[in-house]
Parts: structure tokens; C-alpha cells; sequence
């Protein structure tokens, strides 16, 4: 570690900015917010609009013809910065600075000042500083940008209410260690997620009733976990929601099903439990019903369960079923929605589900079989401006296929089977109604699938933009 990170108190501490121009004054701003006490020395005084600062009038013509610095105490001060244009001059500052062992930033120049200024994001209190050793400040800002979007502002209130609890926690509960498990149970609770929907008065009323629930004698304390639905969305794990990011990296068990891709459980915790509860035609790995009451009783032991399931949990999803089966019980829930496989596929393929040249409703069915039949509205499914999405249709779709020709849609209308989409293994399979199915009786399919079917499938090849990692072998037209 060639730097040491800390966090200066500068509250009514002498700083001192040599410069002119928009450097010089955005140092001593941020300065100004921190407290400190700024004096900005500069050869343009009236250039400065700075509330709370001393203004120091020096010509930096001086400096150039005697070669010494105006007559200042360096001393006096606890942080210089050298954020003038003149970089003779601020190597200059440097070695006075370093005489008077006085910590120096220079502008541009990370080698020869004495601190760096990191990239910060500021949930005040909480503040999270970024330094790449001046090696790479592009990247610090990159990553500072990626935790802004992960650590939201509502952030900062739940900073404060743990400063202004933290004494009345710690009377209430003596011991280091006990204290330390508390605060971690409490932040890895809905909580946190609280703290993005509910007021202040809210999120204390919350911390209230934790304190008293872990003050009770142990007999007592029964404690409830929660259990959040989420939608993983159709494979890519960038396309997950912040919110299911947040909630799968503080889950204690997750229960997922088969088309959760790899690369998104990876995202969880180390010490996270992972249960499989994956279903496929006639091979199910745990009944419905076995799957609602285990997330009962996992919650009931008081731990946060993430109950993961592609694409959106409400679309196909059985998503209702689970959360009926919670609500009934008293268990405390949230559904966090995902990008359903319709919009991640469609997306993705080029093919947008609505157009005004070509369809004007878009439906989405199931073509999951049961008893070897498929129970459509295929009347209601002839309209030829009107897009379909066929859930689960890889089984059945040679039949889907024949029921929608023989109930009158064109045989020759634009049809496309997605497979694995969104993922770098996405393969789209397009044809017509008429052709599809003998073009996938020839292709090694895998699951799973999605079946997209109207005029908006022929703009595929116009609008076409994604390339998997296996590109050659993306596209199968028949």
C-alpha cells in the first residue's frame, strides 16, 4: 500500500489555494464545505466570488522576478494546494511547503505532492474515498460513478440514524461483540431497504422495535426474517435491477430456479446458502407447494431470504402462489420486478414487440403443455397487427405453429424461436409460421426458449445489434 488513506477534520482549520481560475476556486469551495478556514492567494482577486474566504492579492509577476514567495507563514496553514497554471510555481509551493512540513497538493502532479485528492461519493456522514494513486484517475471516476448508482442518496439518512443511536445502543447493549452482531443483523435487514421508501420517523419507529425485539429475554425473541421476490431478469446479470443487486448481496439463503443464470449467483455473498428449486417439464426438483412452505420456514428462522426466478417473477412466474402462501402465513415479503424474457429477448434479437408499420398489440401466452394439449384463444390470436410471445413454446411449438395457420393467420407470417437470450450463447432461429417448425426439428436447440410471432420479426434483420460471444453461429434463417 504505497498511500495511507485518511479522512481529515478540517473544521476551523487554516487552508491555504494558490491559483486563479476554476481549479483554484473549486478547492477552496469544497473546502468551504468541510469547515475549514480558506485563505485563496491569487494575482486576480476580482476573479473570485467566494463566500467565507480570504482573498490574498499577489502578483505571480513577483514571484518570476525575485524568485521568492509573497510573505506567508506556510506554517500557519494545515493543507496547501497548487492549483495555479503555472507549474514552475507550484513546484515552487512544494518545496516551501515540504520545508515547513506542511502537506502539499499540487495540481496535475501526483508524484511530487505530498496528498492526493481521491474521487469521493458523498452519502455524508458516510463517505467513500477512490484513489488509483494518481495512476488511473479515469478509472477512480468510473468506479466512483458505479457506487454512486449502487449507494444511493437515501443512504445518508440511514448513515444518520446510526450516529444518532449509536449511544443509546451501546447503553443498551454492553458488550462489543453482542453490539457488533446487532448492528450487522439490523443493516442486513429490510432496513436498509427501508431507508429508500420511509421517512425519518419511519426508519427510527423500525430501529425502535429491532432494539426492544433483541432486549427481550432469548424465550422471547422470535424473530421474523423476510423474504424478497425477485425478478432476475432473462439471463445477462447487467441487466438486473440496483435494487435486486442490493438485495441479493445482503441475502442469507436464496432459493433460485433453473433459468437463473450462473454468472448472477455468483453476485451473492460467500457465506450465502444456495437452495435449488429449479422445475423443467415432468422434472420438477421440488414441488410448488414444498417451495411455498420452505420459504416460510426459512424466514421464520429469521433470515433474509432472496427467492430468485428469471425474467419477472409476476410474468409466468408463479410468483402470485409463493407470496399468497407468505401473506397467509404473516411473513413479510417484497416483489422486486425483473425485465421479462419478452422485452430482454425481443431487445436483444432486434425486434421490437410494437410498431406502427406492423403491430399495434403485443399478447403474451404460454406454450407450456399440459396433458399434450395447449389451450390458446387462438381466435383471438389470428390478428395480423397484432405481435405474440410464446412463453415455454419450444415442446409444443410445431403444434402452436399448425393451430395458428389453421385458425387463420398467414402462413407465411415472420416467426422467430430465441434461444438462451440476452446471454452470450443468444441464438435466434427465424423463419415463418410454415417453416420454423422444421427448421428447429434440424437445430440442436437448448433451453430456454422464447417464441415471437408477427410483421415486427421481419425488422430483425434491419435492426439487428447485439453480438454474443459466439457471433458465428448467432443467427439460424429458414
Amino acid at each position: 500500500m504505497q498511500l495511507y488513506p485518511v479522512f481529515l477534520s478540517l473544521n476551523k482549520r487554516h487552508c491555504l489555494v494558490v491559483g486563479t481560475g476554476k481549479m483554484a476556486t473549486r478547492r477552496a469551495s469544497a473546502l468551504n464545505k468541510s469547515g475549514a478556514i480558506v485563505s485563496l492567494l491569487m494575482d486576480d482577486p476580482s476573479a473570485a466570488a467566494l463566500p467565507q474566504t480570504r482573498i490574498i492579492d499577489w502578483s505571480v509577476e513577483q514571484w518570476t522576478d525575485n524568485k521568492t514567495l509573497p510573505s506567508i507563514d506556510l506554517s500557519n496553514y494545515w493543507l496547501v494546494f497548487a492549483a495555479s497554471d503555472n507549474a514552475t510555481l507550484n513546484e515552487a509551493i512544494a518545496r516551501e511547503c515540504e520545508i515547513a512540513n506542511v502537506f502539499c497538493h499540487i495540481e496535475k502532479n501526483a508524484k511530487t505532492s505530498s496528498f492526493l485528492l481521491p474521487a469521493i461519493v458523498d452519502r455524508s456522514p458516510l463517505l467513500i474515498a477512490i484513489s488509483s494513486g494518481g495512476a488511473a484517475p479515469t478509472l477512480a471516476r468510473t468506479l466512483k460513478t458505479r457506487l454512486e448508482s449502487l449507494i444511493p442518496s437515501a443512504y445518508a439518512g440511514l448513515a444518520q440514524l446510526v450516529a444518532s443511536n449509536h449511544l443509546r445502543v451501546k447503553e443498551s447493549i454492553p458488550g462489543a461483540s453482542e453490539r457488533a452482531a446487532f448492528w450487522h443483523r439490523l443493516l442486513s435487514s429490510p432496513l436498509g431497504e427501508l431507508s429508500f421508501s420511509l421517512n425519518e420517523k419511519s426508519l427510527q419507529r423500525s430501529l425502535d422495535e429491532e432494539l426492544a425485539q433483541h432486549q427481550q429475554p432469548k424465550a422471547e425473541n422470535t424473530v421474523t426474517g423476510t423474504v424478497s421476490l425477485i425478478g432476475a431478469g432473462p439471463g445477462a446479470p447487467d441487466l438486473l435491477t440496483f435494487k435486486a443487486l442490493r438485495l441479493i448481496q445482503s441475502a442469507d439463503v436464496i432459493v433460485h430456479d433453473r433459468l437463473v443464470s450462473p454468472a448472477i449467483l455468483d453476485l451473492r455473498r460467500d457465506d450465502a446458502e444456495l437452495i435449488y428449486a429449479g422445475k423443467a417439464m415432468a422434472n420438477h426438483a421440488m414441488p410448488q407447494h414444498s417451495i411455498n412452505q420452505l420459504l416460510v420456514d426459512l424466514a421464520k428462522k429469521g433470515q433474509h431470504v432472496v427467492r430468485l426466478k428469471g425474467g419477472d417473477p409476476f410474468i409466468f412466474g408463479r410468483g402470485g402462489e409463493e407470496i399468497e402462501t407468505l401473506a397467509d402465513q404473516s411473513v413479510p415479503f417484497q416483489v422486486v420486478p425483473g425485465i421479462t424474457a419478452a422485452s430482454g429477448c425481443a431487445a436483444f434479437s432486434g425486434i421490437p414487440l410494437t410498431h406502427r408499420d406492423h403491430a399495434q398489440s403485443c399478447v403474451f401466452v404460454t406454450g407450456h403443455l399440459k396433458n399434450d394439449t395447449i389451450n390458446l384463444d387462438w381466435e383471438n390470436l389470428r390478428d395480423p397487427n397484432q405481435t405474440i410471445v410464446v412463453y415455454m413454446g419450444l415442446t409444443g411449438l410445431a403444434r402452436i405453429c399448425e393451430k395458428l395457420i389453421e385458425n387463420g393467420r398467414d402462413e407465411n407470417t415472420p416467426a422467430a424461436l430465441v434461444e438462451r437470450g440476452t446471454t452470450p450463447d443468444h441464438k435466434v432461429h427465424s423463419a415463418t409460421l410454415s417453416t420454423l417448425p422444421s427448421l428447429i426439428e434440424k437445430s440442436d436447440v437448448i433451453a430456454p426458449t422464447l417464441l415471437i410471432i408477427g410483421g415486427v420479426v421481419s425488422l430483425r434483420e434491419k435492426l439487428d445489434w447485439f453480438e454474443p460471444l459466439n457471433a458465428e453461429n448467432s443467427t439460424e434463417t429458414g
